[in-house]
């Protein structure tokens, strides 16, 4: 694709190594799977996010369940090229110095997309302004919009000063990243041709809005970055903040705002996601395009050993895993018990615990926080202990952070410590620390039933399910998300509630935890534990379907090639691109 579009992708956070904490959690896990899927397929792309010295944070649990937090350190210059250009910014009336680092990701053709990591952990620069680049969502506003100017506004100057001028699109990757718009809008002012008037401000705007491209993932108004207008004016200066209200003709700094007004293309992460987004937003027209992961990435090892028999262009052709439909369920089964031992193992190194490699196992990972509800599934403790009693065990394995702040996490964490302590000796629960690119391969993978419980319709898209799916482990979750999407029930997996059906698109969450509990409970007595302990190849021809239908289709090649033709490509387009 070499005549395509030159794409510049801004995210504040990309997973590229798992020995480099620069991510937190599904939004940069998907950016590293959209950068690795753009590279497979040829995309003229580059990507910048922050080096994030001091990570995300290293999480360590008690006995009781308690979150402790410690920096997650590392060196840049053990894994990433250093680029001798220098940019600087104002920032508190400060000039901060910027450099870059280089990461480069390699497509199975050979095909290279740079990651560039800004950095300012520099010897000229201020104390204050050296430890901007250090921790990920670290801090208060104040630290959040600095990061944020380093991103957007940083992240333009630098690619100007490592010569991508001929940029076509920028992918605005959340909100995060909405102050790129600032630097390209100073851009079209400065640009005066012989004889030519200056550009207005809304000539400016207009030119910026056919370059920029937004990819919103909040399904929340709280989940967008707002600022007072105090705030703003005091890190980027009087006359930027000026600017930008001309531009979003609001005294505060809303980033969502900001990239919504200045985006020919604006979409949501999932249809029931973009559905909602237009919702909270009638004034901007979104479209949905719904997420997917990297195969070549999240295939655990017996599973890519089975494609690369069966398949043989699976890794740069994920749509081709549609062919799974001719491996025998014996094959499945054989690669799937070889990821279970693999997590089995790794819980016995990391825990007391040791797990039954022939008990139904159900798995929990994603961040703590109390929509995602990871302790639904004890809602009721001895309704859960009955399921077992006709010597049908049940093993349940979970993982996941809360952030420093998020104390409704942490008590979801203590909570689900508390249910495994009265549970023992009827099921086996296990709470792994340190979730991360690594531990996620092995969980996805690993159990036998993928478990999701957001309340609806907060969870905007989910990944994790899509992981699981491709190493043919069913779902069992909430119709919310991509599931809205990938759920055939009894086929691809399980819904739980709204007898399989999507319910009517709204903001507010309507259903409570007892109904969504009981739905819960029904649909484990009734399909999910006499499907595996009763009808094993009824089981297994689901695993199989999960990889047919759900992993060729919610993968990150067909979500890039629908960005490229959809968001990416010269195309008239409806909406903000009308001007």
């Amino acid at each position: 694709m070499s005549d395509g579009p030159f794409v510049a992708y801004l995210s504040m956070e990309i997973a590229l190594e798992s020995g480099m904490p620069t991510y937190a959690g599904g939004l940069g896990v998907l950016a590293g799977d959209t950068i690795r899927s753009a590279a497979d397929l040829g995309v003229r792309m580059v990507a910048v996010t922050l080096a994030h010295r001091s990570g995300y944070f290293r999480q360590a649990l008690d006995a009781h369940g308690s979150q402790g937090e410690e920096p997650d350190r590392w060196q840049p210059d053990g894994w990433l090229e250093p680029l001798a250009q220098r940019v600087r910014l104002p920032i508190e009336d400060r000039p901060v110095q910027v450099r870059a680092w280089r990461y480069r990701v390699k497509g199975v053709h050979g095909h290279e997309i740079p990651v560039y990591l800004l950095d300012t952990d520099l010897p000229g620069n201020d104390a204050r302004d050296r430890d901007l680049t250090g921790s990920l969502y670290g801090g208060d506003d104040r630290y959040r919009l600095r990061q944020e100017a380093v991103l957007g506004v940083g992240g333009v100057l630098m690619l100007r000063a490592l010569g991508h001028h001929a940029i076509d699109r920028f992918h605005l990757n959340e909100g995060h990243a909405a102050l790129a718009v600032l630097a390209l809008v100073e851009e079209q002012l400065a640009r005066v041709r012989p004889g030519a008037e200056k550009r207005s401000l809304l000539q400016a705007v207009t030119a910026v809005r056919r370059q920029c491209v937004f990819t919103t993932h909040t399904p929340v108004p709280a989940g967008h970055d707002q600022f007072p207008a105090e705030l703003a004016v005091s890190v980027l200066g009087e006359a930027a903040t000026e600017r930008l209200r001309a531009i979003t003709r609001n005294a505060d700094l809303n980033l969502t705002e900001l990239a919504l007004l200045s985006s020919r293309f604006v979409n949501g992460v999932a249809m029931r996601h973009g559905e909602i987004s237009q919702g909270m937003f009638p004034d901007y027209p979104i479209r949905s395009i719904t997420n997917g992961i990297h195969p070549g990435t999240w295939a655990a090892p017996p599973f890519r050993a089975l494609f690369d028999l069966h398949i043989r262009h699976w890794r740069e052709d994920p749509m081709s895993l549609r062919y799974a439909l001719g491996i025998p369920l014996d094959e499945i089964w054989w690669a799937h018990q070889g990821a279970k031992k693999a997590l089995i193992e790794h819980v016995a190194r990391a825990t007391p615990v040791r797990l039954d490699r022939d008990a139904l196992t159900l798995g929990f990972a994603r961040r703590a926080t109390a929509y995602k509800r990871a302790s639904l599934v004890f809602h009721d403790l001895e309704r859960l202990a009955a399921l077992t009693s006709r010597g049908r065990p049940l093993q349940l394995v979970f993982a996941g952070k809360a952030h420093p702040r998020d104390q409704e996490g942490k008590a979801l964490i203590r909570s689900i410590f508390d249910a495994a302590q009265k549970l023992r000796g009827h099921v086996s629960v296990v709470y792994l620390p340190g979730y991360d690119v690594d531990l996620g391969r092995l969980l996805c993978a690993g159990c036998d039933v993928w478990l999701n419980t957001p309340v609806a319709p907060l969870e905007a898209s989910g990944t994790s399910g899509m992981k699981a799916a491709l190493n043919g482990v069913p779902s069992l979750s909430i119709l919310d998300g991509w599931w809205v999407e990938g759920c055939v029930e009894g086929v691809t997996g399980w819904a739980i509630g709204n007898d399989g059906h999507p319910g009517p698109t709204g903001h507010h969450p309507t259903r409570s935890d007892e109904a969504d509990a009981e739905a819960l409970y029904r649909k484990l007595e009734e399909a999910v534990f006499p499907c595996f302990y009763e009808y094993p190849d009824r089981f297994r021809t689901i695993m199989r379907s999960a990889i047919v239908l759900n992993a060729s289709f919610f993968n990150t090649h067909r979500m890039v090639l629908q960005y490229l033709y959809d968001a990416y490509r010269d195309a008239p387009l409806r909406g903000n691109d009308a001007g």
